[in-house]
C-alpha cells in the first residue's frame, strides 16, 4: 500500500500512535541499558560528547542535559565535519563518545565513532537498528527498538531514543528507571488526551507564516525537534530559542502576527520560562502552551522535569501532522527528503 492510496500523513499517523506501546517495551528492556551504564561507571570519563544529526541531535541535546545534571560531568555535541572535513585528531582520553542515530547509516557519524575510538574514547551507538555500520564500530550498541519507521518524519524512534538516554544515564546514577506500565499510560494520556486540542491548535496555526518555539532546560529539546517537525512537513519557516535567547534580541521581532509553541514543563527549567512568556504575551503574540495544568494548550501529565521531554514531543507531532495535511502537504513524503540522509 502507497500513502496516495491510504492518504497523505497515514503513516505518520500509524508511527505517532504506536508510541505508547513503543516506549513501554523499551522500558521494559532497561536491564539492557544497566549493562551499559555499569561499564560506563567502570570506564569513569571525565567528559561525554555526543554525535548525531538532525531529530536525533535534538535528541542528544536532551542526553547533554541529563549528563550535566543528573551526573555532574561536561558535555558536549560534537562537529563532525572537524574529522570528517578536517582530519581532527583531538586526544579522547577519558572521554565517552555516545553517537545517537535512527538508521545508524550516515558516514559522517561513522567515521567520527571509529575514530573517536581509536583515540581512547568509550563509544557508545544508540541506534534503531542495532546492526547498521554505526553499530559495528561502537563498543557498545542499544537497541531503541522502535521498529520500522515509513514516514520520513521521525516520531517513534525520537521518542523512543530519548527514553534509552533516560534509562542509560538514569542508571549510571543508580537511580530506578521509569516502569513500563507507568510510561506506556502517560504517553497514551498525552496523545488521547490532546486529540482535540491539537485539531483546534492546526485550524489556528493553519495560515501562520512565522512561527517561533521557544523553551528553557531539558524542554529545549522539545521546541528544537517541534521546530524541525513543522519546517520539514509544513514547510514553515521555524525558528527555535531558547527562552533565555529570546530575551536578548529576537523577541524584537515578535508581534501579533508570530505564532509561538512554548514548552513549559515544571522544574527549574519551566519556572525560568515566565518571563519570556510575560513578554510574549506583551509583545501581543499568539502563545500556545505546551505543558502540565489546566491553562495549558496542550497538556502533559505533569511528571519529573527529566522524563518530561518524553511526553511533551507527543502532541507536537501530531499537530504536525495535521497542520500538514491541513495545508495540503503529505508529511509521510516531505519535499526533498528522504528517510536515511547520509551526510560526511
Amino acid at each position: 500500500m502507497t500513502t496516495t492510496e491510504a492518504g497523505p500523513g497515514t503513516w505518520m499517523a500509524a508511527e505517532i500512535a504506536e508510541q505508547p506501546r513503543v516506549l513501554a517495551d523499551l522500558a521494559r528492556s532497561a536491564g539492557e541499558f544497566r549493562a551499559v551504564a555499569e561499564q560506563l561507571v567502570r570506564a569513569r570519563p571525565k567528559f561525554v560528547l555526543f554525535a548525531a544529526r538532525g531529530s536525533s541531535d535534538n535528541a542528544a541535546l536532551y542526553g547533554k542535559y541529563l549528563v550535566e545534571v543528573l551526573l555532574g560531568l561536561p558535555a558536549g555535541l560534537v562537529s563532525p565535519s572537524t574529522t570528517t572535513l578536517y582530519g581532527a585528531e583531538p586526544d579522547l582520553t577519558d572521554v565517552a563518545l555516545i553517537a545517537v542515530s535512527q538508521s545508524g547509516g550516515s558516514p559522517d557519524l561513522v567515521e567520527v565513532t571509529e575514530q573517536a575510538a581509536r583515540r581512547g574514547a568509550f563509544t557508545v551507538a544508540v541506534t534503531n537498528t542495532p546492526d547498521s555500520p554505526l553499530g559495528t564500530v561502537a563498543r557498545h550498541s542499544l537497541d531503541i527498538g522502535a521498529g520500522r519507521e515509513r514516514a520520513v518524519a521521525a516520531t517513534k524512534t525520537y521518542s523512543a531514543t530519548l527514553l534509552a538516554l533516560n534509562l542509560l544515564f538514569t542508571a549510571v546514577r543508580g537511580v530506578a528507571p521509569v516502569s513500563p506500565d507507568r510510561i506506556g499510560e502517560l504517553a497514551r494520556t498525552s496523545l488521547d488526551g490532546n486529540a482535540k486540542r491539537v485539531v483546534e491548535a492546526a485550524h489556528r496555526l493553519r495560515f501562520a507564516d512565522r512561527v517561533i518555539t521557544t523553551a528553557r532546560g531539558y524542554s529545549l529539546a522539545t521546541a528544537q525537534e517541534a521546530a524541525l517537525k513543522l519546517a520539514e512537513t509544513s514547510y514553515l519557516v521555524t525558528r527555535s530559542y531558547s527562552g533565555a535567547d529570546l530575551l536578548h534580541g529576537p523577541i524584537a521581532a515578535v508581534g501579533p502576527e508570530t505564532a509561538v509553541l512554548a514548552v513549559r514543563g515544571s522544574g527549574p527549567g519551566g519556572a525560568a520560562m515566565a518571563e519570556p512568556l510575560a513578554r510574549l504575551a506583551a509583545q501581543g503574540a499568539d502563545i500556545l502552551r505546551i505543558g502540565p495544568g489546566a491553562d495549558a494548550g496542550l497538556r502533559i501529565p505533569d511528571v519529573p522535569e527529566e522524563l518530561s521531554p518524553v511526553l511533551e514531543v507527543l502532541p507536537l507531532q501530531r499537530l504536525a501532522r495535521e497542520l500538514a495535511t491541513a495545508r495540503g502537504h503529505d508529511p509521510d513524503n516531505p519535499a526533498g527528503l528522504r528517510k536515511v540522509t547520509e551526510t560526511r
